[in-house]
């Protein structure tokens, strides 16, 4: 089924891609769940599973009320400094279902486009590429695609839309991507270098500055 644009369910946006990540780190050995993980510097796999269930305990305590700060982060992931995966999934899977409903009672969208970016972080970092045409890619990318207030007119063209942002008046500049490149440059997964590269109609210079969330990525991510 497909998730409905307008009313979108992110309780079954979060927990669905929480379940496809737990069946991708079941297949990792030691070794896997130690690799580095380049968009996120510093952390490898397990830490990054420590982010994301520390997030939802936070919340779930009342001691997260907003996006963490790298401060915020770096404690959650000390937290479980010495916990093996099961440990951590073990703590996960309690506060998981009750987070999902609150993702989707509250409407919390940076709930859901964190763990769907965290999903992409492990896959290319393990080099298990996949559920990039999904629900998730497809509904978050949109979101933030329309967040986005560059300063001149641009138009952004995926496989199934167009997104106009920025001001009225003034020459338009185009960018032709996909849902999937938009969603991982938007949340800082590609450098500056490989933002200047993306197909654009003009001289991209006015806008890369106000194209990420997060970053750019201080190095070049492949995936």
């Amino acid at each position: 089924m497909t998730a409905d644009v307008t009313r979108p369910d992110l309780a079954r946006l979060y927990l669905g891609t929480r379940e496809r990540l737990l069946a991708l780190l079941a297949e990792l050995d030691d070794a896997g769940l130690a690799t580095p993980v380049p968009a996120c510097p510093g952390w490898a796999v397990r830490d990054v599973v420590a982010h994301l269930c520390a997030v939802s305990q936070d919340v779930l305590a009342g001691r997260q009320t907003g996006i963490p700060t790298d401060e915020e982060t770096a404690a959650q992931v000390s937290r479980f400094a010495g916990v093996n995966l099961a440990g951590i999934l073990a703590a996960w899977a309690p506060a998981a279902p009750r987070f999902g409903q609150l993702v989707g009672d509250l409407t919390v969208w940076p709930a859901v486009i964190d763990i769907a970016s965290h999903e992409q972080d492990i896959r290319g970092a393990v080099g298990r590429p996949g559920a990039r045409d999904t629900d998730v890619i497809r509904l978050a990318s949109g979101r933030i695609l329309g967040w986005l207030r560059p300063p001149v007119p641009l138009r952004i063209t995926v496989e199934d839309a167009e997104f106009r942002v920025g001001p009225e008046d003034g020459t338009e500049l185009r960018l032709a991507t996909t849902r999937f490149e938009a969603f991982r440059w938007r949340m800082g997964r590609r450098s500056r270098t490989q933002l200047a590269a993306l197909d654009w109609s003009g001289d991209p210079a006015p806008v890369l500055e106000h194209l990420t969330i997060f970053g750019p990525s201080p190095a070049d991510i492949i995936e």
